[in-house]
């Protein structure tokens, strides 16, 4: 029996040692919002105070989203994957997905991906209308289409803005989300709030009401 325990011990710390290295790997990068950024360019360095989702917020949002296991959460706006890497990192239990237009953001997500080798967070090139809302648990949305309002910051002006496209998308996940069953939880970071149903309730906000925390009765 003493041998079927020594056995059985050095299998899970072979399994194990792999999963502490791959933490270790990561931890370096977040220990602040600078050392993180510092994975990526210098030109999407300087983007990050605006565009980003900082690291204390992408945590307290995951705790919120992630609470369970194998919950499968949305980010609308990936932008180059702070908030899935961050929140991948600080819930490794759950599983995390970023959709983003732009390619180069993509390439710069997954890259950074790779280095932390975080294994559940995925990135999808293309527009969130391409997505069927039926496969995911929960959501987190940082001004969402924000972007196409006159007189905001543009991170870039490789796709197109418009009052119009504000308008249709705002429209579209308010359907996507109505039809999401009760429970679904949704955080929203410096929103609007038009996008969000009568259905959804506020349950909580941090960080002077810039986080706010939804859930569907």
């Amino acid at each position: 029996m003493e041998k079927v325990n020594t056995k059985s011990k050095i299998r899970n710390k072979k399994l194990f040692m792999p999963l502490l290295e791959k933490r270790l790997r990561a931890e370096k990068w977040f220990s602040s919002d600078q050392q993180f950024d510092e994975i990526y360019p210098l030109s999407i360095q300087t983007l990050s105070r605006r565009h980003w989702t900082p690291l204390v917020v992408a945590r307290t949002a995951a705790q919120f989203l992630g609470a369970g296991t194998g919950m499968k959460i949305l980010e609308k706006r990936n932008c180059v994957g702070k908030f899935c890497l961050a929140a991948a990192y600080y819930k490794p239990d759950a599983h995390f997905y970023g959709v983003e237009q732009r390619k180069s953001l993509i390439r710069h997500a997954e890259t950074a991906k790779e280095i932390m080798r975080l294994e559940n967070v995925f990135f999808t090139n293309g527009n969130f209308t391409q997505l069927d809302f039926k496969n995911f648990d929960h959501f987190y949305f940082y001004n969402a289409f924000y972007e196409n309002l006159a007189d905001t910051e543009k991170i870039d002006n490789s796709i197109d803005y418009s009052v119009e496209l504000y308008n249709y998308y705002t429209r579209y996940l308010y359907k996507q989300l109505e039809q999401k069953p009760a429970g679904t939880k949704l955080a929203t970071f410096h929103g609007l709030e038009d996008e969000i149903p009568r259905s959804y309730h506020e349950v909580g906000a941090e960080f002077n009401n810039l986080l706010k925390f939804w859930i569907k009765v």
